[in-house]
């Protein structure tokens, strides 16, 4: 997905909850649906910690898109994670945020 759809796809009223925003929008015509990820450092300080949300967001809506869902989607982190582990991301917590993603696919 390249960066004019992404902005355009921001435009639009996401769909959210405590951790992330989703940003759904229709495909073209005859092409595949596709993903973006925007994971800033702000608000997930370590690199392994920003591959690991990306690595869990990718499977989860890449399945759901698989199955239910046939549009274009844009994922966006919008609270810091690991304010309560000094920055890191805890199993518990990884728990919380993937069942988050869940819900609001």
């Amino acid at each position: 997905m390249n960066s004019s759809r992404i902005s355009e796809l921001l435009k639009t009223r996401p769909k959210t909850n405590l951790y992330w925003g989703l940003y759904f929008g229709g495909v073209e015509q005859g092409a595949q649906p596709d993903l973006g990820m925007a994971i800033a450092k702000k608000f997930a300080k370590r690199a392994v910690d920003r591959n690991k949300l990306k690595r869990m967001v990718r499977e989860l809506v890449w399945k759901a898109q698989a199955e239910k869902i046939n549009s274009d989607v844009v994922v966006k982190l919008k609270k810091p994670i690991g304010r309560e582990t000094r920055g890191r991301l805890r199993i518990q917590e990884k728990k919380a945020i993937r069942a988050q993603i869940i819900g609001i696919l």
